[in-house]
């Protein structure tokens, strides 16, 4: 009895001694304030929590009310300091590679892969960066600008005759259709299998919260994801049975990498980065372009100086049924204005993670090597301080202000050497999405348009409108 008292008292004395510290880590300096929560568990549940604000994410404000802007917490077993400081989340930036590097947790890195390009370095990554550009490059987009504004008349046309049309799924389906004919000459109406039903499962899941079981969204996750591997691998097994003469998609200048002697790319690799581009080219654009629609059925007056300015540039063309240009694309001053402010308060990435190399002290703060450390955007795109009635939809705010990165108070298409490689194809197709809708349409909210933060952005019930002809 004595043996299995002192037994259950050693046991209890070292569970207690274990949960304090982990509730209490380690550190050779002073760690910022804030809570790790249960442990592994930490404080993922408070984190995935949804919700249905525009304003600062629940989990970020009530811990900046009580820990101010730079906190210590726990994502699914990884300790982590969330920053909503501009100068830290500037300091990350800059210091990419050398104290800070790519980072995601190990749930992110199942559904993306684990060579996806968020998750390769060095050398590497700036190798697999310069091979997008090509395709998604500003000399790239200059050549494909046409074709996107004939995509974008074409689906409009479509939706018009119709009693009407969710916004969020049909723009998603033209972005996907159209990059995945750049990308691997698919062509969803005569495909036997639908490689974009994978990717509706895939992203029902991707912020959710991590259990792996049947039934469960990130579980239908990672079978999205595992059904569109399957394809991109049985598609690279038929063009490399049947090569091409010359390259006609990135899939062919992809194979031509495979094949060079000495090459650093590999199939994995390749599959991967095809993977990752097909979804990031659509599913964020898509959410940025239904929240823009939304936000201008609510804005009269944002409506119309938009209109004025797409109508000028159609005035002041010699020939009236010519395409867009370049010149006039680069001319959408207000425009721009008009997408910076949705990318601000559409907030899509809730967070931006890297992840401590070394030790680093900054304003007193020590953070551990290891550490991940989370920049929240919403924190700074909603700063008071920088933004005057952040809640308010105001595109008027962004006059004068030439953007054409990330700066400490805005990144909404990330920052430092990691910035978005495909922002500039995004705001090709809003730009040519808008220009189209505004000169030729009329449009009436039906339903939905309700949004829903889970941490990520969703609409669960659509955005449904009705689309007119304007006479």
């Amino acid at each position: 009895m004595l043996v299995l008292w002192i037994g259950a008292s050693a046991f209890i004395i070292y569970i207690t001694h274990w949960v304090y510290h982990w509730r209490n880590p380690r550190c050779n300096g002073k760690l910022p304030p804030g809570s790790m929560g249960f442990p592994f568990l930490g404080e993922t549940l408070q984190f995935f929590k949804s919700n249905t604000t525009n304003d600062v994410p629940p989990f970020v404000k009530e811990r900046m009310e009580r820990y101010g802007p730079v906190f210590k917490t726990s994502i699914v077993g990884q300790p982590a300091i969330l920053s909503a400081d501009t100068d830290l989340n500037h300091f990350v930036f800059l210091q990419e590679g050398q104290l800070f590097q790519s980072w995601y947790p190990d749930t992110f890195t199942e559904i993306f892969g684990r060579q996806n390009l968020s998750s390769l370095h060095g050398f590497m990554y700036k190798y697999l960066k310069n091979m997008v550009l090509s395709l998604f490059g500003p000399e790239s987009l200059k050549k494909m600008l046409p074709e996107v504004e004939r995509t974008a008349c074409r689906r409009l046309q479509q939706w018009s005759i119709q009693e009407t049309v969710e916004l969020k799924e049909a723009t998603a389906a033209m972005i996907f259709d159209l990059t995945a004919k750049k990308l691997i000459s698919y062509d969803e109406e005569n495909a036997t299998q639908k490689l974009r039903e994978n990717f509706v499962a895939f992203i029902k899941g991707l912020i959710s919260f991590p259990l792996n079981i049947p039934g469960a969204a990130y579980h239908k996750c990672l079978q999205g994801r595992k059904n569109a591997m399957k394809m991109l691998k049985n598609l690279l097994k038929e063009r490399r049975a049947m090569p091409r003469k010359s390259p006609s998609d990135f899939f062919d200048f992809v194979l031509e990498e495979l094949q060079k002697e000495g090459t650093i790319l590999t199939e994995k690799i390749a599959l991967d980065l095809m993977f990752v581009l097909l979804f990031a080219s659509f599913e964020t654009t898509s959410l940025a372009l239904t929240f823009a629609v939304k936000f201008l059925s609510d804005n009269t007056s944002v409506l119309k100086k938009l209109r004025e300015e797409h109508e000028t540039i159609l005035r002041n063309r010699e020939n009236t049924d010519s395409g867009l240009t370049w010149k006039e694309y680069k001319s959408m001053t207000y425009t721009f204005q008009f997408i910076n402010e949705t990318v601000r308060l559409a907030n899509i990435a809730p967070v931006i993670f890297r992840k401590a190399l070394r030790e680093i002290q900054f304003k007193g703060y020590t953070i551990p090597a290891g550490w991940a450390v989370m920049v929240c955007p919403p924190a700074v795109h909603l700063n008071p301080t920088k933004y005057k009635d952040p809640l308010t939809f105001n595109p008027s705010r962004w006059e004068g202000v030439e953007i054409n990165g990330a700066t400490k108070n805005f990144m909404a298409f990330g920052g430092g050497m990691r910035f978005c490689v495909g922002a500039d194809f995004s705001k090709v197709q809003m730009a040519v999405f808008l220009h189209c809708l505004v000169t030729k349409y009329k449009w009436e909210p039906i339903k939905g348009g309700n949004i829903l933060r889970t941490p990520g952005l969703q609409f669960p019930d659509g955005f449904h409108i009705s689309l007119m002809e304007i006479n």
